[in-house]
């Protein structure tokens, strides 16, 4: 990851300033699925991503990405993630998950 770090998005922020309690039940619980199994947290983000892709959120996409960048993901290993999902997912919707990714990727 660049040593510039990513401003997280304006909406997500007042969401969780707006609602704290609820951004501490996602933190305790994001905290207890990735603790909770035999995964290992860079393996976790590119589920993650790869469950984002397939929901076409391209902020969730962002945010994984970053955060799989952060625990040691290679470029390569993020877009590996979200091209295998081609033939589940679609071209389509693989193809603009890649371009999400790309974005993130591009400033790393």
């Amino acid at each position: 990851m660049s040593e510039q770090k990513q401003k997280l998005p304006d909406h997500y922020v007042s969401i969780r300033k707006r609602y704290p309690s609820l951004d501490s039940a996602l933190e305790t619980l994001g905290r207890a699925v990735r603790e909770g199994g035999p995964l290992d947290v860079k393996t976790g983000h590119l589920i993650q991503l790869a469950a984002a892709a397939s929901i076409h959120s391209e902020g969730s996409v962002h945010s994984h990405t970053k955060r799989a960048l952060e625990e040691g993901a290679t470029p390569d290993e993020i877009r590996h993630a979200v091209i295998l999902l081609t033939s589940t997912i679609g071209y389509p919707t693989a193809a603009a998950a890649l371009s999400w990714v790309e974005d993130v990727l591009k400033h790393a």
